[in-house]
């Protein structure tokens, strides 16, 4: 498993991490996909569980915490730094083995092809 991958950038989210970002409504680069159902913030662990609503079908993703570019608390949003398409197009979230280490491998390997920063970095 990529560590780096699994963890929020420091000049995202330092090493003060009060704000439960769980709730929060997530833009990816091209626009909103859904909602954060669940968000950890263990070191080399982290993650985002997103629930896409109606965008795809009702499903959920998981995305590492690198995927994060911006925490705005006042609005409520995380920006990631990937397309729709690419959030689209990853490993399909499993619901009774996401926190397994070989799912989340598998998940890892998917978004390791993209350059930290993304496409449309914030």
């Amino acid at each position: 498993m990529q560590p780096e991958l699994w963890n929020y950038r420091a000049d995202v989210y330092g090493q003060d991490r009060t704000i439960d970002i769980a709730g929060y409504h997530v833009e990816a680069t091209d626009g909103k996909i859904g909602s954060i159902d669940e968000a950890t913030y263990e070191v080399g662990e982290s993650y985002l569980v997103v629930d896409t609503g109606p965008w795809i079908f009702g499903k959920k993703v998981l995305l590492p915490a690198s995927t994060v570019t911006q925490i705005d608390p006042q609005e409520k949003k995380v920006y990631i730094a990937r397309t729709k398409q690419e959030i689209k197009s990853a490993p399909e979230f499993d619901e009774s083995n996401f926190r397994d280490p070989a799912y989340r491998d598998r998940v890892g390997e998917y978004y390791g092809r993209f350059p930290f920063g993304g496409p449309g970095t914030i």
